[in-house]
């Protein structure tokens, strides 16, 4: 056994994801009390130019064009071979589509204990939220090997990017007989915002209580010389399309400002947000997981903010 952390790096049409340096910024901070090295896992076919700036020892790299899109049964053959070989003392996935998609099979396969939804360590004790994060869990890793998921929140993403460390390339297994294989990527239509690339986003949610009341977030978004956008709830409604989702199933935003209204903050929202230089939360409970990610934070009815919020913005523009 050692006490390296492995980290499982996630990357997507030759983007790196915000939670693989997420993962590497926790990664750093266990591996000072283990004594460890971390060492990311990155797999892919002709990838290793996206390991430029993790904050790791190593990288270990398995590239194969077998690998250059995701596949759950491929990852579970390299992974279950890497882990054996490294026998570390915690493996880092993400807590998204990916990582769950693997997380529970590697858990299975190598009979292994998996902790899922872990924010940060605190020393070599893992804290975790758990019913949707209005609870947060602390305990010590079980096991010699101990499987996490990781959420977003707990770390920033620029904390786990450093200078080029050292690529080791590995032999994959045979990976033959893959039950599932990727056909093709489903881009989502084009809206008339890019939310994207806006510079402040006004992002509503669940909070909001009628579709009518869009037009004053509209308004609220236009005075603040930006674009609104939402959480899966009002897009399940049919409120707002697609296009202007924010979340795993969306769009990552990083805007100069992100203001929360009325939104919980579930990881595959949260995870989307984390680039954005400054985000404000607004929600009636103090325990919703938004404030986790949130440099600032109120507990209150979004509406009265608004309100308060649009009479300053007006006395403002009335003075200039």
């Amino acid at each position: 056994m050692s006490e390296n952390i492995l980290v499982i790096t996630e990357h997507l049409q030759g983007r790196v994801l915000d939670i693989t340096y997420v993962m590497l910024a926790g990664a750093r901070r266990l591996a000072e009390q283990t004594g460890g090295k971390v060492i990311a896992v990155l797999l892919g076919y002709k990838a290793q130019s996206l390991a430029g700036d993790f904050n790791a020892e190593a990288v270990h790299s398995y590239d194969r064009p077998s690998l250059e899109h995701f596949s759950p049964d491929a990852c579970l053959r390299v992974l279950e071979a890497e882990i054996n070989d490294e026998q570390p003392r915690a493996v880092l996935l993400g807590h998204t589509t990916l990582g769950m998609d693997v997380a529970g099979g590697l858990s299975a396969r190598l009979n292994l204990p998996l902790v899922s939804q872990v924010q940060r360590f605190d020393g070599s004790n893992f804290v975790c939220q758990i019913c949707g994060g209005k609870i947060m869990a602390e305990g010590p890793l079980p096991g010699e090997t101990a499987l996490v998921t990781m959420v977003p929140g707990g770390y920033r993403p620029e904390d786990g990017r450093g200078q080029t460390p050292p690529i080791l390339e590995k032999q994959a297994p045979g990976l033959e007989g893959m039950r599932v294989r990727l056909s093709h990527f489903i881009e989502p239509e084009a809206g008339d915002v890019d939310i994207a690339k806006e510079s402040v986003l006004v992002s509503v949610g669940r909070g909001l209580q009628n579709q009518n009341d869009l037009e004053t977030i509209e308004r609220l978004a236009k005075d603040l010389r930006g674009a609104v956008s939402a959480s899966r709830p009002l897009v399940d409604k049919g409120w707002l399309p697609t296009s202007r989702l924010v979340g795993k199933s969306g769009k990552a935003v990083k805007p100069k400002m992100y203001l929360a209204l009325g939104i919980s903050g579930a990881p595959e929202h949260s995870e989307a947000i984390t680039g954005s230089d400054l985000i404000i939360a607004v929600n009636t409970d103090p325990n919703a997981p938004i404030f986790n990610v949130a440099k600032y934070g109120v507990v209150m009815d979004m509406y009265e903010l608004i309100e308060s919020l649009s009479n300053a913005l007006e006395q403002e523009a009335h003075a200039a």
